[in-house]
């Protein structure tokens, strides 16, 4: 018996994940980009990793969940509440002040994309990726002039 036969034989079939993961890594990447060249905590090594990994999870889960969807829906919640745990990591808190909570996000929605992707709603991960890029592309250059504003007395 070849190796092929060995693999076919027994349900071995690398494509689909493989496809799921790079999709889910791809998707990252914008994120990633963004962060990284606003100098945040988690930046172009994180983004990536997140996504994959939040896929791999659901995707490895799958053959144990089949026909229980409540069985997915802890692993999910699991993924969830460790992506709380790695957000909150990213926030940091001074006396005047608290930064890290829009990278703590787009950590969490970076999570949420890629159990999408491992879920098989390819359309939702793309539109989490969208609406995350936009947000950053189009509300930071919003946030920096209302920073810049001097602040007033009521």
């Amino acid at each position: 018996m070849t190796l092929a036969e060995f693999f076919q034989a027994n349900g071995f079939n690398p494509l689909p994940h493989f496809v799921a993961l790079l999709t889910a890594y791809l998707f990252a990447l914008p994120i990633g980009w963004n962060r990284e060249r606003a100098e945040r905590s988690a930046g172009l090594r994180t983004f990536p990793l997140v996504a994959v990994a939040s896929c791999g999870i659901v995707e490895a889960a799958e053959g144990l969940t089949v026909g229980h969807p409540e069985a997915m829906a802890r692993i999910v919640e699991g993924i969830i509440t460790g992506m709380g745990f790695i957000g909150g990591g990213a926030i940091l808190r001074t006396k005047a002040s608290v930064s890290g909570t829009a990278t703590a996000a787009s950590l969490w929605a970076t999570g949420a994309m890629g159990m999408a992707v491992g879920l098989g709603s390819y359309d939702v991960a793309l539109m989490i990726c969208i609406v995350t890029v936009a947000t950053f592309g189009l509300l930071s250059p919003l946030k920096h002039h209302i920073d810049e504003q001097p602040a007033t007395e009521d």
